[in-house]
């Protein structure tokens, strides 16, 4: 089984080409909104080709820019094109270690050029293994990106070991091997919720003085950071269990948690903002790139019941107590309890 992922990557063009690549990307939308603004017109979308196009861009660019206002018209009709792109289909552009290539305009002519790119190895080689999508070029704040679209096949992971992750707000994950209790904390808790609100303090000052955009613009950039913190956590969640030999990932199911959870103040606004359903997301798709299972446990008294003897014990701090002598983390107690959970 395979599936499908888009994978970004940064570039770095040279003067002449960031000028270049500008130029092709707003050319490239224009057409495309003229095409569509056409198709608005006669009420069906016109029958054309690239050399009904007279625009001064490469024959390949403008067999893409048909085929996406094609299908953008079918789908929404009339619409406005905003944002500059550029597209390619997989036969028109390649990719080695340090530089992807694909036509642009160089002396007149449409020249396959190597554009240098920042590509981890992890990503080159995925890209290598993979069969490769559509390339699209766009600008995000100061940077060139390329978003490659990737078709992966599943891998079949033969460890035989389960790794429990209990999720929190404190202490974002904590994993636990059920078979000898090796234990890992994730992340830092503490960090993400100074992260919080210091954007909902900045939040709170823009609002006073009316700037809308400058908000969005906040929350845009946190929504950023947060994503990045669940990317790398994720990829230490996954990583950890492959190298303890577990080919399953218990997680918790915490759907409905914001409604059946009891916590008031502070904790209550930090639960409402825990970005739980991501991290979790990212935890599935990157557990089932290394052939990983992951299965959702139901989190009911994980983190009262004792791993020895089953007694339930409610907890007011970080440590847990247990009449028979059991103590641990109270996070540790929950990550070896979903583990062991069948």
């Amino acid at each position: 089984m395979s599936q499908m992922k888009t994978v970004q990557i940064k570039l770095k063009p040279t003067k002449t080409q960031d000028m270049e690549l500008k130029r092709l990307s707003l050319e490239y939308i224009r057409q495309a909104n003229a095409l569509v603004k056409q198709a608005v017109s006669e009420e069906k979308f016109p029958r054309v080709s690239s050399k009904h196009i007279e625009s001064d861009i490469p024959s390949v660019l403008k067999n893409e820019l048909i085929r996406y206002a094609k299908s953008k018209h079918k789908q929404f009709g009339k619409c406005i094109f905003k944002k500059p792109m550029l597209s390619y289909n997989n036969q028109n552009f390649s990719v080695d270690a340090t530089a992807i290539r694909f036509p642009i305009m160089a002396d007149g002519k449409a020249k396959k050029t190597a554009i240098k790119a920042v590509i981890p190895e992890e990503i080159f080689a995925l890209l290598s293994e993979s069969k490769l999508g559509t390339l699209r070029i766009t600008k995000k704040g100061f940077h060139w990106m390329a978003q490659i679209c990737v078709r992966a096949e599943d891998k079949e992971f033969v460890g035989d070991g389960i790794l429990g992750v209990d999720l929190g707000i404190l202490c974002p994950a904590v994993g636990v091997v059920a078979a000898d209790g090796k234990t890992q904390f994730f992340g830092n808790g503490r960090q993400n919720k100074h992260l919080r609100r210091k954007y909902k303090e900045l939040r709170r000052q823009l609002g006073k003085q009316k700037k809308v955009n400058a908000i969005r613009a906040i929350n845009n950039k946190e929504s950023r950071i947060m994503r990045d913190i669940n990317h790398k956590l994720s990829r230490q969640i996954v990583t950890f269990a492959a190298e303890n030999n577990c080919g399953t990932i218990h997680l918790e199911n915490l759907s409905g948690i914001r409604r059946t959870s009891r916590l008031r103040g502070k904790n209550k606004a930090s639960l409402h903002n825990w970005t739980f359903f991501e991290l979790a997301s990212f935890i599935e798709y990157k557990a089932r790139e290394l052939g990983i299972k992951v299965i959702y446990i139901k989190p009911e008294y994980t983190s009262q019941s004792c791993p020895s003897c089953g007694e339930r014990n409610k907890v007011k701090d970080r440590n847990y107590q247990c009449g028979c002598g059991y103590h641990a983390h109270r996070d540790r107690v929950g990550a070896l309890n979903i583990a062991k959970t069948i």
